[in-house]
């Protein structure tokens, strides 16, 4: 077997999703094997050094930084994987491209529009290759739901709804802003649940079924002041914690759209159906394995729903998997990500979604955002 290349990264950030990332780099040889690429954990990068290297130590990172542009500046790392909060992403994505780094960037891929646009500008003069982490493309079961819907199997598509619940926020006492909070801080995150959640759903919408043309929102923020967890003073609150909209897709069709983390009940409750005129399908996040189908064609003596373990060699990604019946979890969806990034580098292809596509996602999100303080129809000017 030829002797791997190696691509080596370094990552700014070492929370939840700089785990996940680095769970599928430390994996992912040893399930697509074919891979001309192998990663190789060069340097991780953050403010506190203490955690920054237990991290490293934990995780097999040969090198720490608490400078993250000299992460960026060093000549020993091939690729920037950028696991910080929203409001350091521009930057970060600007400086990388700029010194011929490759980027993978956590999703939404900035807090504006005019961010993004500035993002986009950046890699494309640059010519490096990126993507953006929006890892439900790469649920399998998600996945399949492509695979039909361009086959032509549902007909002409009608309706596409989506959900996103969650609940950790109810309480007032929770604190906005600071280490782990920092997405209830508009500063920093841009957005409520509109770019958090509802920019999941937007992806795999568009990528389903199109592109959004038009929009119509509301939004909501129930507790109106927090206590800022650096400060400790009191603060208004100016996230979204609960936004509803709906749509008109290019299709044709009409989309209806929810998120909030205010459903008592309700952890990462993520969900979409689709009707069609042949044949409807439906997918929770809640039992990621399974998809739902119902086939009009169907003998009407077995008019039903019916069940799809997705767990089949034939079914997307599984061949890299364990026996038929068994499952797969959230963590498999970044690995397989990283070896699409991985493939795109032999193919010279892009790595689905690029920072254009992610770019697209975040006109919807604007546009819902101006349509909520508006309380009118806004166009998104997505290009899809």
């Amino acid at each position: 077997m030829a002797e791997k290349k190696e691509l080596r990264i370094g990552m700014i950030g070492y929370g939840l999703m700089g785990r996940i990332h680095t769970n599928g780099y430390k994996n992912v040889n040893n399930f697509f094997p074919e891979l001309e690429y192998k990663p190789v954990l060069k340097a991780v990068s953050a403010r506190s050094e203490d955690k920054l290297k237990s991290f490293a130590d934990q995780w097999g990172y040969e090198s720490i930084e608490t400078d993250w542009r000299k992460l960026v500046s060093r000549d020993d790392i091939d690729a920037i994987d950028i696991c910080t909060p929203n409001n350091m992403h521009a930057e970060i994505a600007i400086a990388a491209a700029e010194a011929g780094k490759m980027i993978l960037c956590e999703k939404p891929l900035a807090r504006t529009v005019e961010e993004g646009k500035r993002m986009l500008e950046a890699v494309e003069e640059a010519g490096v290759p990126n993507t953006v982490w929006y890892n439900y493309r790469r649920v399998p079961a998600v996945t399949l739901i492509k695979n039909i819907i361009d086959s032509g199997k549902l007909g002409r598509i009608f309706h596409y709804r989506s959900n996103f619940l969650q609940d950790f926020t109810i309480s007032p006492d929770v604190p906005q802003g600071g280490e782990a909070l920092w997405r209830l801080d508009k500063e920093v995150a841009g957005s409520g649940v509109t770019g958090d959640l509802l920019a999941h759903c937007i992806d795999t919408a568009m990528w389903l079924n199109g592109s959004i043309d038009d929009v119509s929102a509301m939004t909501e923020t129930f507790v109106k002041e927090r206590v800022h967890q650096e400060t400790g003073e009191e603060k208004e609150v100016k996230i979204d914690d609960a936004c509803s909209f709906q749509c008109h897709f290019g299709n044709g069709s009409l989309g209806l759209f929810e998120a909030t983390r205010y459903a008592r009940g309700h952890k990462a409750l993520f969900t979409l159906e689709i009707n069609g005129e042949n044949a409807s399908l439906r997918w929770n996040l809640h039992d990621m394995n399974r998809l739902e189908f119902f086939d009009y064609e169907d003998d009407d003596k077995v008019h039903g729903w019916r069940s799809i373990h997705v767990s089949e060699s034939e079914h997307p990604y599984m061949d890299r998997w364990w026996i038929p019946g068994t499952s797969i979890g959230y963590e498999h969806t970044f690995l397989h990500q990283v070896a699409e990034f991985l493939e795109s580098l032999e193919t010279g292809e892009p790595c689905h979604p690029t920072f254009k596509d992610a770019q697209e996602t975040q006109k919807v999100c604007e546009a819902i955002l101006d349509s909520a303080a508006s309380g009118s129809w806004k166009e998104t000017g997505v290009e899809w």
